[in-house]
């Protein structure tokens, strides 16, 4: 059985609220009927002898304190939420991870909980990216949860709306765009037709009238229900993070006894709530009129923006909903005035108690429902992302920006500025015949041509790392992958201990067999966003950490000081984040602008073998650019750092390292001081 460890702090004696992970952790839980796991909850000295703790608490669900100094080391290492397998060196931290595996882990317990399986939203990827890159995952791990609890621990007399809730109030706004939504716009428009030409008919009931819950859509059960033994309205599809498959995608003619009450409901309600149904609707299939089938894409009706994401009630609404619940309890006197900022929220709320499911884990958390009022939006209201579109629209009006890379390259050239790379300095390879089956990346599910490349690449980067590590030391794969290298570090180094840290569980769950056949007892796993990890270490490592994920990783050593050993990857995928904001270095901020640096960035990426060789040395030097920029930036920490290429070129076409050390290494191995000019540079394209 799991343990599952969650941090457990009351923040509110009026409401008995806890910090946000709490509620949102049973909350699914109780929508999923979790009951296979044992949970714990970690107080701080002040919560340990608070009953608070004891409060929404599901009775089904069996809850022990434990504290800090209790937990298993592997938890130690990260931020909670986390949960943990029984031989307890594979964790999973974070809140979108660990919520994610309770899914995942129910409907593989039982296949038939197809309901559940749904919440994780199209292609399983809802709040799958790390909140560095999504909008969404940062909404429910970080923006939403902080923002609810800063707003209960403080006076409200003197408080406005968060601005968090306004960005959410917006994105609630936003067209719906969903993966081959074509289908169910036809049928809107099928059902507008039909109820158009009713009402026509019908004059002396003057229309059929919008409900509350459907604000484009009139309805005539009657007429539909007739229509519906011969001609059923059919859906596909969904967006990233509100997923739809062919199964169960259809609004048939026989409702379940669960459902009868949908029966009012806007069509793209009744196909949402029909994803939920545990028992799957059987596809029918359909072709609509002529007349249907010959009006434009752009000319259809648009999609209610019914749920979180969309159309579909996923993972985002569970996290939401208990959250924006606190929020509105903790309103108070001032409700009615924030209310009418917050109408589509207003609406939210109350649409998400429809869905079966989320009646069952309100009853089961005795959360106690508001009925709040569908209040007239403020016309007063300005929403965040109005100036941040300013902001955009200003940077690309820049009347000094020349696109291109060599404007770009030449204004760092007359600065002084150009790409330098040193010889790898201790490149040497693994007699990797002599090593077990399982640690060669051939095991790792890789072809024999690109697990040849694949040893290579872990040549250059062992050497260095082997010339770096001390008994006892603690070394970081981060964004590992398959393992391939922590796996052989692990196994090469076996007085230090190698911890892995991935996001995709599948990933690390193949390393984790590659591991149990070799009888490794050095090695951890870690399930996490890269900021979850919390460990101290002395050596941290990443093979094609692709985009800003270099930079995470670089900034996760600096704050550690730690020393790094990192091969970059997917260049175009740089972006200005929260976090990081680019040119990194305050050498290339005096020179260039952001728009410029992302030029680089962009041409960086067109280094493969299939391109003309012109272009590939191109692409050679705005990769070092880029890459010298992080390691000046490291530099400003007080790092000594050197941007060196891995051998043979052949190996892969992002084959930069960047290596930094606190120590003080040859002067010559200092990026201010490296001077081999642009020749040079070309021989290792």
């Amino acid at each position: 059985m799991m343990s599952a460890y969650i941090w457990s702090f009351p923040t509110a004696q009026k409401t008995g609220f806890f910090l946000c992970i709490h509620p949102l952790f049973f909350f699914l839980m109780s929508y999923c009927d979790t009951t296979s796991m044992k949970v714990f909850l970690v107080p701080n000295k002040d919560a340990a002898d608070c009953p608070l703790w004891q409060k929404r608490v599901p009775a089904n669900i069996p809850v022990a304190l434990l504290s800090e100094q209790e937990l298993p080391p592997v938890v130690r290492i990260c931020r909670l939420p986390a949960v943990v397998e029984s031989d307890g060196n594979f964790c999973r931290a974070g809140l979108a991870v660990v919520l994610r595996h309770i899914i995942q882990r129910t409907y593989d317990i039982d296949s038939s909980r197809k309901d559940v399986l749904e919440l994780l939203g199209f292609k399983k990827t809802c709040l799958k990216a790390c909140a560095e890159v999504s909008q969404w995952t940062k909404l429910c791990e970080i923006s939403i949860p902080l923002a609810v609890e800063n707003f209960i621990r403080k006076s409200i007399d003197h408080q406005g709306i968060p601005p968090e809730m306004l960005h959410l109030e917006n994105k609630l706004g936003e067209p719906v765009h969903i993966h081959n939504d074509d289908k169910i716009r036809r049928q809107k428009l099928r059902q507008r037709t039909r109820n158009k030409n009713n009402n026509t008919k019908k004059a002396s009931n003057g229309g059929a009238g919008c409900s509350d819950e459907v604000s484009d859509v009139t309805k005539d059960l009657n007429e539909e229900k007739k229509d519906s033994k011969n001609e059923e309205p059919t859906q596909e599809g969904s967006e990233g993070g509100a997923g739809c498959s062919a199964e169960g995608a259809d609004v048939t003619k026989d409702l379940s006894e669960e459902n009868k009450d949908t029966e009012g409901l806007s069509l793209e309600l009744r196909t949402a709530l029909s994803k939920l149904a545990v028992e799957q609707i059987p596809v029918v299939s359909s072709r609509e009129q002529p007349s249907i089938r010959k009006v434009k894409t752009s000319d259809l009706p648009p999609l209610e923006h019914l749920f979180a994401e969309g159309l579909f009630f996923t993972l985002t609404d569970i996290v939401l909903f208990p959250c924006l619940h606190y929020f509105f309890v903790s309103l108070e006197d001032c409700q009615e005035h924030i209310l009418k900022a917050l109408p589509l929220l207003c609406r939210w709320y109350q649409r998400v108690q429809e869905v079966p499911g989320v009646k069952k884990a309100i009853v089961r958390c005795d959360i106690q429902l508001l009925n709040l009022p569908a209040p007239v939006p403020s016309s007063s209201v300005l929403f965040p992302s109005s100036v941040d579109n300013k902001d955009k629209k200003m940077e690309t009006m820049d009347p000094y920006f020349r696109g291109g890379p060599r404007p770009t390259m030449t204004k760092l050239e007359e600065n002084g500025i150009s790409a330098r790379f040193i010889p790898h300095p201790c490149c040497s390879s693994q007699e990797w015949s002599n090593l077990p089956v399982a640690v060669n990346p051939i095991e790792g599910m890789l072809s024999p041509e690109r697990a040849l490349r694949k040893q290579q690449q872990l040549d250059n980067i062992i050497s260095i790392v082997t010339k770096l590590a001390k008994p006892g030391d603690t070394i970081v794969d981060f964004c590992s992958g398959g393992g391939h290298l922590g796996i052989v570090l692990a196994h090469t180094l076996s007085s230090c201990q190698v911890i892995l840290v991935e996001n995709k569980e599948e990933s690390l769950e193949r390393a984790k067999d590659r591991c149990d056949s070799l009888g490794l007892q050095n090695i951890w796993f870690l399930q996490a966003n890269l900021d979850y990890f919390t460990g101290s270490f002395e050596i941290g490592v990443a093979l094609h950490a692709c985009g800003v994920a270099t930079d995470m990783v670089i900034d996760h050593c600096i704050m550690a000081q730690a020393a790094f050993v990192v091969c970059p990857c997917c260049y175009g995928f740089i972006q200005n984040t929260v976090k990081y904001t680019f040119p990194r270095s305050q050498r290339f901020k005096s020179v260039l602008s952001c728009k410029e640096h992302m030029v680089l960035c962009r041409f960086a990426d067109q280094t493969a073998v299939q391109l003309p060789a012109e272009r590939r040395l191109i692409g050679k030097n705005c990769m070092g650019l880029v890459d010298l920029d992080r390691a000046l930036a490291a530099e400003d920490h007080g790092y000594t750092v050197y941007v060196t290429s891995m051998e043979p070129d052949s190996c892969s076409p992002k084959n930069n390292l960047i290596v930094g050390t606190r120590e003080q290494l040859n002067a010559s191995t200092s990026m201010h001081n490296v001077t081999k000019d642009n020749n040079q540079t070309a021989n290792t394209t």
